[in-house]
């Protein structure tokens, strides 16, 4: 008779395989029906709020594992906090302007920017960024996020538009917003300028030239005669643009004649200078502080002009000459020393990245091409040192992924400078998770330049001010923005384009410097990330929009790479226009890499798509792997990550799916068995449920997702499976149906059931709605586990005398597990409930066991246990240093195998009605279970 065949086995229809692909449609379908969103909102109506302020993704294209990992982990926070006290409205939002959006329709619908009208033009735009709106919607529910769906912000919103151009507005009227010609980054590629968040550095080979500067006019400390400033530089079309040579005024350079001429470096990059030129070393004809060499003037090396030399402290020793190629129009810190020195800001380089008519013979070339040309000049008029290739960090666009250059442009900026001191006190008013983000967006927002807030595009917000016909006098006060805030309402920021600045302007404007009353318009857009960086008022202090939010946001979450994008761009428009940080907490996540740490890639073969997986195994196993990665670096992710995440998924399942099926027959409000009557096990497993709690809330409040994942894990592998089920197995399966015993491990498993399909709710989103339909409930039981409240753990089981005892009681059992193992490999035996096990104690340990002998069997799921002496200890026992006092030994069990518990017993077959049973089985038998 096998073991179990005259038992009532576990019933449950819950079932044994996850089956995600197939069962979490018809989930999310439920939730659809019974309009979740508003019912969890029903339910918290009046609890303190907690608002996430969703960062927009751009909508082109399809979701990737990094969308996953931030959507999961909002999901994660919003669910919990929903559960935890909290009224906690999750509005998703898109950002539906800029050039991703743009080039995607231009390459996806064929558009010529140029030659189509500019609002039928924006209308391919936003149809194309509808399109992945919906898509994107579609692929965030997918993965079990739960949000107001129907009622998202979108950046090309009308009133979104409007209240960005208020805020816009507002800085302008507190002196933050001016115009100015000078060097920005610049994508020859895209026709536009770039911010400082638009640009990522990756490797780049560069020419890498020492370039001769004849002296013309050494003011009498410097000779003229063969006498030569030598540069370095890894921009050669730069030279084109030459205005000086910039020198630092405490270094030491020296005049060292080398090969029949005289040349000028610094002093302590002689040995370096002349290892990498291959020039002969000579004596020094001179030593000077840069600040003695301030005025002399030199000659550019191929056009008629001259090149002066001055001091600025941004020169450094690291590479070199020590004498810095200085031209205003592309370099910032060659702007800056440029405008000390009075130097025009020369820029002879379009839009497209060619050189105009200023550069001369290299005109209509574009930049970078015309490097060889340049070279082969200087080698002609004889003042090439040394060319060479350097590999280097390069700037370059992170859309088109070309290479930036600086160019002097006349652009519309934000003055950072305004309003710096106030952001960086706010800074430390906000919390940052993990802590090292406060120090990281401190120092980019410490060393940020003025933020360019101009692009030469089209489909974006534009900037709304308007310049005099007669004087040129830029117009931007209240009224005009009031005025374009009721046009931009009404018909969203298309009305700019459509119509003609007379149109646009207030009745009765006139200029305030000229009194003309005639005008024309901006023709520039504002960088997207103004648009999103104005979402925290555009959205959040929106009440007639979305009444359920509040500003500022409780917690901003993004990946790090924010500090200097989302994160940073709110920051200031939030600190320049309110004087207060719009968030009050800040979280960042690492980035997806493959299990070698390597950035996934098409070409390495490495991407895992997230709706492949979906397909695969199903949305709950993206979420566990969100949950179980620490996201404060780098989250690893491939097949086998998932494959093996999809057997710890399995464990949590049959766990709970076990308790499911010994609670067929269990109604919580008749059957369970108050604390006080429960034996210690049952008060043990109690106490480990309630540390569980306890931890698993901690760690959800600290933002530890790992940490619930983990702790939740080893509760259903070790202390339940492992330990407490597999103990109770045979009063679950042997003792009469409604024992008092076998109703207290119901009451554990009813009490453990509840509180893990409620702790893993914000998690594994689909298979607790699933295990919700199969828990037992009391009546009025919500119809969805989202609509319940996190467990709270309960101190009367938080008992530390009975943690103390019971923990290292399950020490000793782990002893024996060992000690059975080696004697099943020995095979001394093959089952557990074939042995007999001889504990081997001294005086201390038999003191703490011995009140325990009669249970010892049941602990150790074996037919016996006997206690013995230390000293008659056989030799084939097994001790270990973590239980200092115990051996144990093994034996095969004595008397026949009962065939109902398995369990051997002596006096098996004394019972007549049921002679294949023991004792204990033949009387519960006898009464009828």
């Amino acid at each position: 008779m096998e073991y179990g065949k005259t038992l009532n086995l576990p019933k449950t229809d819950f079932p044994m395989r996850g089956n995600l692909p197939q069962r979490e449609p018809e989930i999310m379908q439920f939730w659809d029906d019974i309009d979740i969103y508003r019912k969890v909102q029903q339910k918290n109506s009046g609890k303190p709020k907690f608002i996430l302020h969703d960062g927009p993704p751009y909508a082109n294209g399809h979701i990737h594992l990094g969308h996953t990992l931030n959507k999961v982990l909002k999901d994660i926070v919003v669910k919990f906090h929903s559960m935890a006290g909290y009224d906690a409205p999750y509005v998703p939002g898109w950002d539906t302007h800029g050039l991703p959006i743009e080039q995607q329709a231009i390459k996806n619908l064929g558009i010529n920017r140029h030659a189509v009208d500019a609002v039928e033009f924006r209308q391919k735009c936003k149809d194309y960024a509808m399109k992945f709106v919906d898509i994107q919607k579609e692929e965030f529910k997918r993965l079990g996020v739960r949000g107001d769906w129907e009622h998202p912000y979108l950046t090309l919103m009308p009133h979104f538009e409007a209240r960005q151009i208020g805020v816009f507005g507002e800085m302008a009227k507190r002196g933050y917003i001016y115009k100015g010609l000078k060097p920005v980054y610049w994508c020859a590629a895209c026709e536009t300028a770039l911010a400082e968040a638009e640009v990522e550095y990756a490797d780049k080979k560069s020419p890498s030239i020492y370039v001769k500067f004849p002296v013309r006019d050494g003011k009498g400390v410097l000779p003229e005669d063969n006498t030569y400033v030598v540069i370095w530089t890894t921009t050669p079309w730069t030279l084109i643009a030459n205005l000086a040579i910039t020198l630092h005024p405490e270094f030491d350079y020296i005049l060292v004649e080398s090969e029949g001429q005289k040349l000028l470096i610094a002093k302590e990059l002689q040995e370096a200078f002349l290892r990498e030129t291959g020039l002969s070393e000579g004596r020094v004809l001179g030593e000077y502080k840069g600040s003695e060499l301030e005025g002399i003037t030199c000659s550019h090396p191929f056009i008629d002009r001259e090149s002066v030399l001055i001091l600025g402290d941004h020169v450094t020793l690291e590479a070199g000459t020590g004498c810095v190629h200085t031209a205003p129009g592309h370099g910032h810190e060659d702007y800056l020393v440029g405008l000390k020195y009075n130097l025009p800001i020369l820029s002879p380089v379009d839009g497209r990245g060619r050189f105009t008519d200023e550069a001369g013979k290299f005109a209509g070339q574009v930049y970078h091409e015309a490097n060889a040309g340049i070279l082969d000049t200087l080698r002609e008029t004889g003042v090439l040192i040394k060319a060479d290739k350097i590999s280097h960090q390069y700037p370059h666009c992170w859309r088109c992924k070309n290479p930036v250059f600086f160019r002097a442009t006349e652009q519309w900026f934000a003055s950072i400078e305004g309003f710096r001191q106030a952001a960086l006190e706010e800074i430390d008013k906000v919390r940052w998770i993990p802590a090292w983000g406060r120090d990281r967006i401190h120092n980019m927002v410490a060393n940020r330049g003025d933020w360019c807030v101009s692009r030469q595009r089209t489909w974006g917000v534009p900037i709304p001010i308007f310049y005099c016909g007669a004087c040129g006098k830029e117009i931007i006060n209240d009224l005009t923005i009031s005025h374009l805030q009721k046009l931009f309402r009404e018909h969203g920021s298309d009305v700019w384009f459509a119509r003609e600045a007379a149109d646009l302007v207030p009745e009765g404007l006139t200029c305030p410097a000229c009194g003309a009353g005639e005008f024309t318009k901006e023709t520039d857009i504002m960088d997207v990330w103004f648009d999103s960086g104005s979402s925290h008022l555009a959205v959040l202090d929106e009440p007639e929009k979305w009444p359920e939010l509040h500003w500022p946001a409780d917690l901003y979450l993004e990946g790090s790479d924010q500090h200097r994008g989302w994160f940073n761009s709110s920051l200031s428009t939030s600190v320049a226009v309110t004087g207060q940080a719009p968030y009050r907490a800040v979280l960042t996540h690492g980035f997806v890499v493959d299990e070698n740490g390597r950035k996934m890639s098409k070409s390495l073969g490495n991407v895992v798509d997230p709706l492949k997986v979906i397909k695969q195994m199903g949305a709950d196993i993206l979420r566990l792997w969100v949950s179980s990665a620490d996201y404060r670096g780098d989250l690893a992710v491939s097949q086998g990550i998932l494959k093996q995440l999809t057997e710890a998924y399995r464990k949590i399942r049959n766990t709970c799916r076990f308790m499911m099926g010994n609670l067929y027959d269990f109604a919580p409000e008749k059957d369970a068995v108050s604390y006080e009557k429960m034996p210690e096990l049952d008060r043990y497993a109690m106490l480990k449920l309630h540390r569980l709690i306890e931890r698993v809330l901690a760690a959800y409040r600290n933002y530890e997702y790992h940490v619930v994942y983990h702790a939740i894990h080893h509760f259903c592998t070790v202390d339940m499976s492992a330990q407490y089920l597999d103990i109770i197995k045979d009063r679950l399966y042997c003792e009469k149906a409604d024992s008092a015993i076998r109703r207290s491990a119901q009451t554990v498993m009813y009490e453990a059931l509840h509180a893990l399909v409620r702790l893993l709710a914000p998690i594994l989103a689909f298979t607790t709605e699933e295990m919700w339909r199969y828990v037992p409930k009391t009546e009025g039981a919500p119809e969805s586990v989202q609509l319940t409240d996190m467990p709270e753990p309960d101190d009367r089981y938080l008992d530390v005398a009975l943690e103390e005892k019971w923990g290292r009681l399950m020490k000793i059992r782990g002893v024996v597990t060992r000690a059975l193992e080696k004697a099943r490999q020995e095979k001394v035996i093959g089952n557990s409930l074939e042995a007999r096990v001889h504990l081997y104690v001294d005086e201390k340990v038999a003191g703490f066991v011995r009140p325990f002998e009669n249970d010892l069997a049941v602990l150790f799921i074996v037919s016996g246990a006997t206690l013995h002496p230390l000293p008659e200890k056989t030799e084939n026992t097994l001790s270990v240093e973590e239980v200092p006092g115990l051996a144990v030994g093994v034996s095969r069990a004595a008397g026949v195998k009962c065939a109902r518990c398995w369990m051997y017993h002596e006096d098996v077959g004394r019972d007549t009605d049921h002679p294949e049973t023991c004792p204990r089985c033949a009387a519960v038998l006898g009464a009828g279970c």
